[in-house]
C-alpha cells in the first residue's frame, strides 16, 4: 500500500488516498471543536502580514477541520479572513481572461466531457490558422489580452505542432492597439519534452485540472484514452516544472465526486508542488460540473451547494494565499459577485466555449464544452466589476518581465507584488478604457482611477503612474513597472 510523502515524485504516494481518508475521519471527529477551529484560524490570520517564508498558510488536515466545521461563528470568521487574506495579497484588482477553443476533437472517454470520444451529437471542429487569427482580432477588438488556449486530446487532429503553430499565430496577431500578451495553455498531460517546447513557444501558465483526485472515480469516469491513465496526469505538473515551466495551474471538477475528498486532494497538490520545487500553484480553478450536450449533471453523485461552494472557494483561500484563485462563466453573475468577495481574484469574460465563435455575430452552442451561465459582454464585465469595487486588470507585467515561478512568488509572499499589480492594472485598465470602453464604462473606469491613484501610498510610483496614465491618454501603449 502506497505510504503518504509529499515529496514523492508518485502520485497515488503525493496525493495518498490513505492520508485523506485520515484527514476526513480527523475532520469529521473535531466539526464541533470549535475551539480547535478557532485555533487554526488564529495560525491563519499570520497571513494578514504576509512573509517571505509563506507556503501554504494552513496543512490540508488543519483546512479540513475548518470545512467540516458547522459552527455560523466559525463560518462567519473564515468568510471574514478570506477577504482579508486576498486583500493582503492581490488589493482589489480582478485579473480578466478569455478561453479559446482550438478543437473538439478528442479520442478520450471522459463521461463528464461533451467532447468524449462515442459523443455523436456535437459537430467536431477544427480551427485553421486563419480561423484562429479572425478569432484573435475579435478578441483584441473585444479589448483582451490575456487568453487560456483550450484543446481535446487527439494526437492526429491537435498535434503538439498544432498547438504550437497555434500559439505562435496568435502572439504574432496584432490589430490597432490590441495584442495578446500572455497565453496560457490547458491541454491534456503531455511529455517532458513536449512541455519543454511549449516553454519554448513562451506561454504563461500550464493548466491541466485533474477533474477528480479519488482513483477509484478517475478510472470509472475516464475509462478510454490516453487520460485513463491516472498516474501520468496527477503528475503532468512536476513533468512540466522539471521541462522548466514556471507557472502552473490546478484544479478539480467540483460535482464528481465528494467535495471534502477533492478539497484535501488539491490541497496536497499544491502542498506538494510547493516542497518538491519551492513554487506552489501559480492559479488554482473551481469548476463545477455544468449541462452541455450529452452530458447531464445530476448524473453524478457529488453535487455542491452553493453555500458549501463558496466556503471551499474562502478556505482555498486562506490555505494558499499566495494563488490566483479562478472562476469561470459556467457560474452565475450572483455566485460570481459572491466568490469574487472570498478570494477569486481572476475571471473571464465574454467567454464562448464552441470551438470559434468569437468571430460571429451570434454565439454558437453545438460545439460548447459547458454552458455558459455569465452571458455578458466584456465591457459589461468591466463596468460590473467596478461596481463591485474592484479594478478590472489586463495586465501581463510579471509574465514578460521575468516575475515568474520563485521569482512571483518571493514578491508575493512578501506582499511586494502590491507594488506591481496594483499601478499595472490602472495602467491596462486605462488602455481598455482607451481604446474599447462605452463611454458609460469610460467615464466610470477613469473616476475609479484617479480614485484608486489617490489612494497609491508610494509617491513615486503614484508619480511614475500618473505619468504612464497621461502617455496613454496621449495615445500611447503597454508600460509597465
Amino acid at each position: 500500500m502506497p505510504r503518504y510523502d509529499v515529496r514523492s515524485p508518485h502520485a497515488d504516494e503525493f496525493v495518498n488516498h490513505e492520508e485523506i481518508l485520515d484527514t476526513l475521519a480527523f475532520a469529521e471527529a473535531h466539526k464541533d471543536d470549535v475551539e480547535l477551529a478557532r485555533a487554526v484560524l488564529r495560525k491563519a490570520r499570520a497571513n494578514l502580514a504576509p512573509a517571505r517564508d509563506h507556503g501554504a498558510a494552513l496543512s490540508h488536515r488543519e483546512a479540513s477541520v475548518l470545512l467540516a466545521c458547522d459552527d455560523a461563528q466559525v463560518n462567519a470568521e473564515i468568510r471574514q479572513l478570506a477577504r482579508d487574506v486576498k486583500q493582503a495579497y492581490y488589493g482589489n484588482r480582478v485579473v480578466l481572461f478569455a478561453p479559446l477553443y482550438l478543437s473538439n476533437y478528442c479520442v478520450n472517454g471522459c463521461l463528464y466531457c461533451p467532447y468524449h470520444a462515442k459523443n455523436r451529437d456535437i459537430p467536431r471542429r477544427k480551427l485553421t490558422q486563419d480561423d484562429i487569427r479572425a478569432e484573435v482580432l475579435a478578441l483584441q477588438d473585444a479589448g483582451h489580452k490575456r487568453l487560456a488556449v483550450e484543446a481535446g486530446e487527439d494526437p492526429r487532429h491537435n498535434p503538439l505542432d498544432y498547438i504550437l503553430e497555434s500559439i505562435q499565430t496568435i502572439y504574432g496577431t496584432r490589430h490597432r492597439n490590441g495584442a495578446i500578451r500572455r497565453v496560457n495553455v490547458n491541454i491534456a498531460a503531455t511529455s517532458e519534452d513536449a512541455y519543454r517546447q511549449l516553454k519554448a513557444a513562451e506561454i504563461g501558465t500550464y493548466v491541466l485540472f485533474q477533474e477528480t483526485y479519488r482513483r477509484t472515480c478517475y478510472e470509472r469516469l475516464h475509462p478510454t484514452g490516453p487520460k485513463s491513465d491516472y498516474a501520468w496526469h496527477t503528475e503532468a505538473h512536476d513533468r512540466a516544472m522539471a521541462a522548466g515551466i514556471d507557472d502552473v495551474g490546478l484544479g478539480v471538477l467540483f460535482g464528481l465526486e465528494g467535495y471534502a475528498y477533492e478539497f484535501v486532494g488539491l490541497l496536497m497538490h499544491a502542498e506538494h508542488l510547493e516542497a518538491v520545487f519551492g513554487v506552489g500553484p501559480h492559479t488554482i480553478s473551481v469548476p463545477r460540473v455544468q449541462p452541455a450536450s450529452d452530458i447531464d449533471p445530476n448524473a453524478f453523485e457529488g453535487s455542491v451547494p452553493d453555500e458549501v461552494f463558496e466556503k471551499i472557494i474562502a478556505l482555498i483561500r486562506i490555505a494558499v494565499p499566495y494563488t490566483g484563485m479562478i472562476i469561470s462563466t459556467r457560474e452565475s453573475e450572483s455566485m460570481r459577485a459572491r466568490a469574487l468577495q472570498l478570494g477569486i481574484s481572476q475571471i473571464s469574460g465574454g467567454s464562448r466555449t464552441s470551438v470559434g465563435g468569437y468571430a460571429e455575430a451570434e454565439r454558437p452552442h453545438d460545439t460548447e464544452q459547458f454552458d455558459v451561465s455569465d452571458q455578458r459582454t466584456l465591457d459589461e464585465i468591466v463596468g460590473w466589476l467596478m461596481d463591485e469595487g474592484h479594478i478590472p486588470s489586463f495586465c501581463t507585467a510579471c509574465y514578460r518581465a521575468g516575475r515568474t515561478g520563485d521569482r512571483f512568488m518571493e514578491f508575493c509572499k512578501s506582499g511586494r507584488i502590491l507594488d506591481y499589480c496594483h499601478p499595472n492594472a490602472l495602467l491596462t485598465l486605462a488602455e481598455y478604457l482607451s481604446d474599447y470602453a462605452s463611454p458609460e464604462v469610460a467615464r466610470k473606469g477613469w473616476a475609479t482611477i484617479d480614485a484608486e491613484l489617490a489612494r497609491m501610498p508610494d509617491e513615486r510610483r503614484r508619480e511614475s503612474a500618473a505619468g504612464f496614465l497621461a502617455r496613454i491618454r496621449n495615445g500611447e501603449r503597454d508600460f509597465r513597472f
